[in-house]
């Protein structure tokens, strides 16, 4: 056979994608890009569902401030009344007075810890569904966003930036809505007590406001600095762990441990400004407070002696001015918690913000019903496709092909010719920047998730094993299988006999990505998956190229079962595995070269004839 022709698009029609955007090309894996107040609305968003709660628990809240707020005022009434009065042998004052301390000291400690225990509730649910939603979303994302934003950034996500909301929420709101409660009925109090000392006192918040902002600017940079810090460390510890063995094979242990000093000491520079920041706020909000009720103090005895003020007026005052300006420090907390939580849940905001590039399709069909269930395979087409990824550059030129039902069809080339790519289009992990991709007649596009991944089912060079037993990871492939299925699609596959003689049998954990059983047994297992899922499509993506040759002729043979009656695509560097295939097409540069039966090619003259004479050489 010739190969097949490549179209050219038409003139009015540009091929690949669209001249890359700045956010695609400089894709900042710590500053998403996100709709404006992306952060207010998400924070709304988790707060919607507890109304009610919230609003209780601002009920006690409000209710525990009040029963605090009446101390200095019964100290005034004492100061000014009850002490005369019981110098005059009236009793009745005072004992009012200590009652009314104690009963307002009780109700302050009950409404306290019940205010504790309904915004810890609060805030575990409010916690609990935004790591659900990270990981949710994280999984719906598209293959080429988790392409470019590394796993250590996600964990960071899901862990530090939660974290930094977990201490808001416990501590930095309790803060901030007893200073804002604190001040209204300290200011609302003084003013009704005395116009003059409640408008000094009201006054003195002008630069103690002015201190906030500023700390807020400086102290926001610095955060967002602290976030992007903390998650290169994560990222970089992540790295070194997964990529162990090359690590020790080329003795990176001096050079991954000097980059890791250098992001280390990163970390430790930008929180140490953050500390220098809060230090400032805290030195300049007690300089001013300090100074305020200095003068105040001064003021008032100067009013006492001229007896235009009373004592009780000025002691209670002066309680209140302590206990007004007393929270400023944790003020500070509260904004130290709050700027580490905003930068973070900018960053939380900014990766819910993404939305998937293939996404699911509005009015979702279904494939036909085989005609014949002995024979699974559907046709694939691939009709008017190109494609090219988002940093630029077209991979696969436009092109046509079709792919019968029941054929099996090997792809071969050199690395970076498109064969992967051809696959993952297929798998619709990508879609096509022009034209379509069709099964049995039906746009990959207008397929829901679970009908495409029922149909068309991947199996990659790494057969990755989830922790959890041998059973657990074959029954991935259609998890309601039982036990005597699962039986059967190994024993169809020849894993039968090897997971008998693991300890436990089917029960066997594998543990971290299979790491209990060698290379070629888990890919066994990977095909013992694909094979009860009972695909239409199967694509085999250098499924065979880390095997040693036992492991590669028991996987060969395991193909032969996986693949009868079914479509298959089978990305190949070894040539023993073309030997199984119906149909070879050869590609280089993105485009299919050569197409026709492994005995057509081997005897001409093309490219697939010298890689199978080098081949045969090879083993000879």
């Amino acid at each position: 056979m010739t190969a097949p022709t490549t179209s050219a698009p038409p003139a009015d029609e540009e091929p690949g994608l669209p001249a890359a955007k700045d956010s695609d090309v400089a894709f900042d894996q710590d500053r998403l890009p996100a709709p404006p107040n992306s952060t207010a609305l998400l924070l709304r968003s988790l707060l919607a569902p507890m109304k009610g709660r919230v609003a209780v628990t601002t009920l006690l809240l409000l209710l525990q401030q009040a029963a605090v707020q009446a101390g200095p005022l019964l100290v005034a009434y004492a100061i000014d009344r009850a002490v005369p009065a019981f110098r005059d042998h009236d009793n009745g004052p005072l004992i009012a007075v200590g009652a009314g301390y104690l009963l307002c000291a009780l109700a302050s400690g009950g409404l306290q810890y019940a205010f504790i225990r309904a915004s810890a509730r609060v805030n575990q649910d409010v916690l609990l569904d935004l790591r659900g939603r990270i990981f949710r979303h994280a999984q719906a994302l598209s293959i080429d966003f988790h392409e470019r934003y590394t796993s250590g950034r996600l964990i960071s996500r899901s862990t530090t930036d939660v974290e930094s909301l977990r201490e808001l929420l416990d501590e930095g709101l309790q803060e901030l809505v007893t200073v804002i409660l604190s001040f209204l009925y300290i200011s609302a109090l003084l003013l009704w007590l005395d116009l003059g000392l409640g408008a000094v006192a009201v006054a003195s918040f002008v630069p103690l406001y002015l201190l906030v902002r500023v700390y807020r600017r400086r102290a926001g940079r610095v955060y967002r600095k602290r976030s992007t810090a903390i998650a290169a460390v994560i990222v970089k510890f992540v790295e070194t762990m997964n990529g162990i063995r090359p690590v020790r094979a080329f003795r990176r242990e001096a050079a991954n441990d000097a980059d890791f000093a250098v992001l280390n000491k990163r970390h430790e520079r930008v929180n140490g400004d953050a500390l220098l920041e809060m230090a400032r706020y805290v030195v300049g909000s007690r300089l001013v407070a300090n100074a305020a009720v200095a003068g105040i103090v001064l003021w008032g005895a100067y009013r006492v002696a001229q007896d235009s003020l009373e004592l009780g007026v000025l002691a209670a005052a002066v309680l209140y001015l302590r206990r007004l300006y007393d929270p400023i420090d944790r003020l500070g907390m509260f904004l130290n918690s709050y700027q580490s939580a905003a930068a973070s849940l900018e960053k939380i905001a900014g990766l819910l913000a993404q939305t998937p590039t293939v996404p699911e399709p509005s009015a979702p069909r279904q494939l036909p019903v085989l005609e014949s269930p002995d024979r699974p395979g559907r046709e694939v087409v691939f009709e008017g496709v190109s494609f090219g990824y988002r940093t630029g550059g077209e991979v696969l030129p436009r092109f046509d092909l079709v792919l019968p039902a029941g054929q099996t069809v090997a792809v071969v080339g050199s690395t970076g010719a498109g064969k992967s790519t051809l696959a993952k289009l297929l798998a619709r992990f990508y879609d096509p920047s022009a034209g379509r991709v069709l099964l049995d007649g039906v746009d990959l596009r207008d397929l829901a998730m679970p009908e495409l991944r029922r149909g068309v089912v991947m199996v990659t060079q790494e057969a990755f094993l989830f922790s959890g037993t041998v059973a657990e990871n074959i029954a991935i492939g259609r998890p309601d299988a039982g036990r005597e299925e699962i039986e059967r699609a190994a024993k169809a596959i020849g894993a039968h006999d090897f997971i008998s003689a693991l300890p436990d049998g089917y029960d066997t954990d594998v543990r971290k990505r299979g790491g209990r059983i060698s290379a070629g047994q888990r890919q066994l297992v990977a095909f013992a998956r694909a094979l009860l899922a009972d695909p239409s499509v199967l694509i085999l993506d250098e499924a065979t190229s880390s095997l040693d040759v036992p492991g590669e002729r028991a996987v060969q043979r395991a193909m032969d079962t996986v693949l009868k009656g079914r479509t298959a695509v089978v990305i190949a560097h070894r040539l023993s595995t073309v030997e199984i295939a119906d149909r070879v097409l050869v590609m280089e540069h993105g485009r299919i070269v050569e197409d026709g039966t492994p005995a057509e090619l081997t005897a001409g003259t093309g490219r697939f004839a010298d890689l199978h004479r080098a081949w045969r050489d090879s083993l000879a």
